[in-house]
């Protein structure tokens, strides 16, 4: 169990949550994830490590309220406590590439800081983009800036940087002569695969976090399992992080929304029954 230190709703939807787990800072890398679960009945929710301070001992985490188990963390206080597993999977491939591109939306917006951070004191030129579908929906912009040559953002309504997506962003930056060395995209699937898909059209390598469906998370049950050049993968183990231009992208999308339907249901439910209504 692992004490909350602090849990807010930094933009509508979108919650920081700092837990008090000093082993895990001391061993947590840029790339990784944790598990964490609610409570006694809650599912285990798998969410990108986007912070840690040794000194401290604390690790921070950002997360979607998408489902009951979600909505149950978002209701969490600080000084209770979660069940906290982590670090948990392979960390990213750091090196000298020379320029290097990360995107980030939604929870990847503060799951992409220590990428950018550990590029730049790799020795790497660093441009960062963030997308969301409006101004008010952007955050961790300042963090991002202290690590990052150059930084972008792109919002589908056009409040705030270029209209579009990150992808856009990657495009105008190439078609302006910019050499890219390396790409980094984490955030829905959606944005990872027409990121990945425009980065490998321009020649330029990437890589993606992927966010399949998880039980245990130690590569026991194989729900997570993903197709990456035509080989199964279980990206709990043997990721977060794939080669973008590899991933069964489709099959991804199927195994993600399978369960759809009945996750509404329950959170519509779970949501009828503290309304009192039946």
């Amino acid at each position: 169990m692992s004490e909350i230190i602090s849990i807010r709703e930094i933009v509508p939807n979108v919650h920081e949550l700092v837990l008090h787990s000093p082993e895990v800072a001391k061993k947590a890398q840029p790339g990784q994830f944790a598990v964490v679960i609610p409570d006694e009945v809650g599912e285990r929710i798998p969410i990108s490590l986007a912070d840690w301070d040794e000194k401290r001992g604390t690790v921070t985490l950002y997360f979607l309220e998408v489902g009951v188990s979600t909505m149950k963390l978002a209701r969490k206080r600080a000084g209770e406590n979660v069940d906290f597993m982590a670090p948990l999977g392979k960390p990213s491939t750091i090196k000298k590439f020379g320029t290097v591109f990360v995107g980030g939306g939604c929870y990847g917006i503060g799951g992409i800081k220590p990428i950018v951070k550990a590029l730049k004191e790799a020795g790497n030129k660093v441009i960062t983009a963030i997308e969301a579908r409006s101004e008010y929906l952007i955050y961790h912009k300042e963090e991002l800036e202290k690590y990052s040559d150059e930084i972008f953002l792109s919002t589908s309504d056009a409040t705030a940087g270029t209209k579009g997506k990150v992808k856009n962003i990657f495009e105008i930056l190439v078609e302006r002569g910019e050499k890219i060395d390396a790409a980094y995209f984490m955030g829905c699937t959606f944005m990872m695969m027409m990121s990945s898909r425009e980065a490998a059209n321009k020649g330029v390598k990437s890589f993606v976090y992927l966010n399949p469906l998880m039980v245990d998370a130690t590569g026991m049950c194989g729900v997570c399992r993903v197709t990456v050049n035509g080989e199964t993968k279980f990206a709990c183990v043997d990721g977060p992080e794939f080669s973008g231009e590899k991933v069964d992208w489709e099959e991804l999308f199927r195994r993600k929304s399978q369960y759809s339907l009945y996750e509404r249901d329950s959170y519509e439910h779970h949501c009828r029954l503290e309304r009192g209504i039946k």
